[in-house]
């Protein structure tokens, strides 16, 4: 039996939202980008982004990395850059917009995309690059004043941070004032989980609001369909429930990094546990979702997972395997992977959740550091 789930969600409850519900009985509008959307979406532009540009929501992630991707890829591209140590939905997302992944290997110490191969790329394949995808690993601050140079050239620059909505750092929330897309996840496993649903955000607010004509089946003002689109909206329902975790979301927030920082101080303090464990170099104050170590070079990942399931705890890989490691992305063209790699059969992912004790953290680096033991 689990003694210490890896996740155990903890969504807002039922009588914090009831006063935004009661909203929708009176104004009987469920969908179509309604009042309490509208709201929801006017206060994280103020209240995260101090009122630049523009957010819109969509009922999940991948369907909003669709939008965006399809929204910006170049007429004659065929690639689609990324990293290969993301979700799936980043691949799945470009394929749906008929176009290839481009894997590139990631950096040995923030994990995320290296953008010296990224510019090795552009210069080899030059116009068959379509659109540049980063993925923020698991809500890091990422520098993003090179993909903000990227974007200015004309190469069009779609941000995978799912796991990043309330990670603060160098210009404030993260992806403030960028002009690409920042695309964000509100899934129920996610630090701001809703249930489903996600946001898009950009400094760029014709840009946002083509993508929001997009996701209403790209009707013009008088419901004709003009432009090639889908169903993206959010409903009420979902709108409600994401303004009462935007009221409680910087008690969750802080909560989190509270644990995070018991970890850490588990970490330093076990000296089995400074030989050999990597960290991810991070930056920015994150919502973080989960806590992701490398296990020694020596050490397998799945030998951890599996110590751990003997002691009644949960860990899992994210991300392992990685993309280019799974049949259906195998066949696309890759730089050389010695990082992501390296960084996937190391990779373990460790119980993070709103109501997991101290004394719940002790004892997973307690049983961490006996499997080092010969």
């Amino acid at each position: 039996m689990i003694k210490i789930p890896f996740l155990r969600p903890n969504l807002v409850r039922q009588d914090t939202f009831t006063h935004y519900l009661s909203q929708i009985e009176k104004s009987r509008w469920y969908s179509n980008y309604g009042p309490l959307n509208t709201l929801f979406e006017n206060r994280v532009l103020t209240e995260y982004y101090e009122g630049n540009g523009a957010a819109l929501t969509v009922n999940n992630a991948t369907i909003g990395l669709m939008l965006a991707i399809n929204q910006s890829k170049r007429p004659k591209g065929q690639y689609a850059l990324m990293p290969s140590f993301t979700f799936s939905a980043t691949p799945l997302a470009a394929m749906w917009c008929g176009l290839e992944p481009y894997f590139v290997d990631v950096n040995k110490d923030d994990w995320c995309m290296n953008e010296e191969l990224v510019e090795d790329l552009l210069k080899k394949l030059g116009d068959k690059v379509a659109v540049v995808v980063p993925y923020a690993t698991f809500g890091t601050d990422v520098n993003l004043t090179f993909y903000k140079e990227l974007h200015k050239t004309g190469v069009p620059v779609v941000f995978d941070a799912a796991p990043s909505f309330g990670t603060k750092g160098r210009s404030g929330s993260f992806g403030n004032d960028f002009p690409g897309l920042i695309v964000f996840s509100f899934h129920a496993t996610k630090s701001f989980g809703i249930g489903e649903g996600g946001l898009v955000y950009s400094a760029d607010r014709e840009l946002i609001s083509q993508i929001r004509q997009a996701g209403n089946f790209g009707f013009s003002t008088n419901r004709e369909t003009i432009s090639q689109g889908l169903n993206s909206k959010l409903s009420e329902y979902s709108a409600a429930i994401a303004l009462a975790t935007l009221d409680a979301f910087p008690e969750k927030n802080q909560i989190r990094q509270q644990i995070y920082q018991w970890y850490l101080e588990e970490f330093q303090k076990n000296p089995k546990l400074n030989k050999g464990w990597q960290l991810q170099k991070t930056e920015g104050e994150i919502a973080y979702q989960f806590m992701p170590v490398l296990c020694p070079e020596d050490q397998s990942n799945i030998d951890f997972v599996k110590l751990l399931a003997d002691n009644h705890i949960e860990g899992r890989t994210y991300f392992s395997p990685t993309c280019h490691q799974q049949k259906i992305f195998s066949s696309f063209e890759r730089t050389l992977m010695a990082n992501t790699n390296n960084i996937s059969g190391r990779i373990l992912s460790l119980p993070l959740w709103e109501g997991i004790e101290k004394s719940d953290i002790a004892q997973v680096t307690k049983i961490l550091a006996k499997g080092l033991e010969p």
